[in-house]
């Protein structure tokens, strides 16, 4: 009896986290990958700039990589393929503004010309291998975003990617229901879906409600109006230029990701500016402040941004002044609540109006709500389910949602980072695991740094560092100069010299103790030291600075 095809889902990255979403299709000998999207850092991962998936499953099986297709274009979908493309030689499939976005991520990298960008249409059908990829518009807070239905020997599954249900959107593109029905009536083996916003009720608002605030906000300013929102969110951007137009107001951008992102879309044919309507910096400085209006990036708090800089007052070109409107259209992702929070409290300080999401309709989500996500497994009904893109508590609500519309526990997958899901026609199971997780770029490093680098760095800027200099003498092992000690972020030195004092004391018995012992081999030494100050230390003040020892022979 010949044995029965199995198709494999295997997340890289997008389960038990926001970001970094990325998931394998493996049929046979042929790996689909979906996808390949960054994270930016928690607040622990001092210095980290962004997070990657682990890519080694990958890199292990590159014979066996057909392709790549990419559902829009957000950070979280499209930021790590740079990484990916220096390690893999793959065609990259997306619809025209998301591989229009990539090109300039990838333009900034070197890589423009070494990447096999294809660019496909919703309705459009592409054969990937053993893989029929069929593209399904849904309606997101970018333009150009699809859903997936991939066909495999096994079954079709269908990967929503980012949606939500928005029958009144900014562009006039309204979500594919008849396919997703066609689909769901001939039968679909597995269901991938958006949990970001599965904790709501409800339904989530269309992005028009954020047009309509904005010509609420437009008509009642009498000053400047700065708009922050995310430099993706295409339709925020268009609803504010038309805003801008109709109550003759000229258009600046501030921020080096906004204008980046407004000239592709616009060049792309996605953005529709008025003619006049965009101003350079310098010309809107000087125009009556009635007239103008700023799209800044930094809704978030990020301390390089625009928004950021200009609310601490350290703008080259934007100063807040008394009077201004700030709207800040966006919700703070979990973990940047501080950072917006203490930019709102600047701005207000400086005699700004602020707008911000927790007092108004400036802000709707790009996600679904549980109404919606009921809607999208009616429309499907899956054999299986599997609940992508959120935080492990958000997959198992998800989950639980699923079950509710009466697909059984036993067909539905809470998976991991890594986890094998396999598929048959009749079966679906656990299989195994590959290597999954976090890579940190800390500037040009790619993985060079770890948990022992973070922990260090943790500790740096938690209980500082103290630095101890010796010279010893090469043949007799005693103390030629020093101990030293020099304090970085644990004590100042003028404050504390008895303390320090006694610290000296405290390596010099140390060293006196290993020449005693006899020791002479450098490791032993600095061990010693670090652990007899470390002590002493942590008696004195309760701290544990960072004890590096350097040990110079003569």
């Amino acid at each position: 009896m010949a044995k029965e095809p199995k198709v494999a889902l295997i997340p890289l990255g997008g389960l038990g986290e926001i970001g970094k979403n990325m998931m394998a299709v493996r049929y046979g000998e042929n790996i689909l990958l979906v996808d390949c999207g960054l994270m930016f850092p928690e607040e622990e991962m001092l210095g980290i700039d962004v997070v990657i998936p682990d890519i080694t499953y990958l890199l292990e099986n590159k014979e066996q990589l057909c392709g790549i297709v990419l559902t829009h274009g957000h950070e979280d979908h499209i930021g790590a393929l740079p990484y990916l493309a220096r390690q893999l030689d793959v065609p990259v499939y997306g619809t025209k503004l998301t591989l229009g976005l990539l090109q300039g991520k990838l333009k900034e990298q070197g890589l423009s010309e070494t990447v096999d960008l294809r660019v496909v249409r919703p309705r459009d059908e592409i054969w990937i291998g053993p893989f029929r990829v069929e593209l399904i518009r849904v309606s997101h807070s970018i333009p150009d975003a699809v859903a997936l239905a991939i066909h495999t020997p096994v079954g079709v599954l269908v990967h929503t990617g980012d949606f939500k249900i928005d029958h009144t959107p900014v562009d006039g593109e309204v979500t594919d229901f008849f396919r997703l029905a066609q689909l769901g009536e001939k039968g679909v083996l597995v269901l991938m879906s958006d949990s970001t916003n599965v904790e709501r009720p409800g339904y989530t608002p269309s992005e028009r409600v954020v047009g309509q605030t904005f010509d609420e906000t437009f008509r009642h300013a009498r000053e400047r109006i700065i708009i922050a929102t995310f430099a993706s969110n295409i339709h925020r951007l268009q609803q504010a230029i038309i805003a801008a137009h109709q109550y003759g107001r000229k258009v600046a951008v501030v921020g080096r990701s906004m204008v980046n992102v407004l000239s592709i879309a616009h060049e792309l044919g996605y953005l529709y500016i008025p003619d006049g309507t965009l101003v350079e910096l310098e010309e809107a400085n000087r125009l009556p402040k009635n007239k103008v209006v700023f799209l800044s990036t930094g809704s978030q708090g990020e301390p390089m941004s625009a928004l950021t800089r200009m609310a601490w007052g350290d703008h080259r070109q934007v100063e807040i002044l008394p009077g201004d409107t700030v709207i800040i259209s966006a919700a703070p992702i979990p973990g940047n609540e501080k950072l917006v929070a203490r930019v709102i409290d600047l701005l207000f300080k400086k005699g700004a109006h602020v707008i911000y999401e927790n007092v108004s309709g400036i802000h709707v989500s790009g996600h679904p709500s549980q109404e919606e996500l009921k809607l999208m497994i009616n429309l499907v009904k899956p054999k299986f389910f599997v609940p992508i893109h959120g935080e492990y508590r958000m997959l198992r609500k998800h989950a639980e949602l699923a079950q509710a519309m009466g697909i059984p526990p036993g067909n539905i997958f809470v998976a991991e980072n890594g986890q094998v899901l396999e598929f048959t026609r009749r079966s679906g199971r656990v299989a195994g695991r590959v290597t999954a997780g976090r890579v940190l770029v800390d500037g040009l490093g790619v993985g060079d740094v770890g948990n022992i680098v973070l922990r260090d760095r943790r500790q740096l800027s938690q209980d500082g560092i103290l630095i101890v200099v010796v010279t010893i003498s090469r043949d007799s092992g005693l103390v030629m100069a020093g101990p030293d000690i020099v304090s970085r972020g644990f004590v100042y030195v003028r404050e504390s010299e008895k303390l320090l004092e006694e610290a000296r004391e405290k390596v010099k018995d140390a060293l006196d103790k290993c020449n005693e012992q006899g020791l002479s081999e450098w490791g032993a030494i600095k061990s010693q030291v670090r652990e007899t100050l470390g002590k002493f230390l942590y008696e004195k003040t309760r701290r544990r600075p960072m004890v590096l020892p350097i040990i110079m022979e003569v």
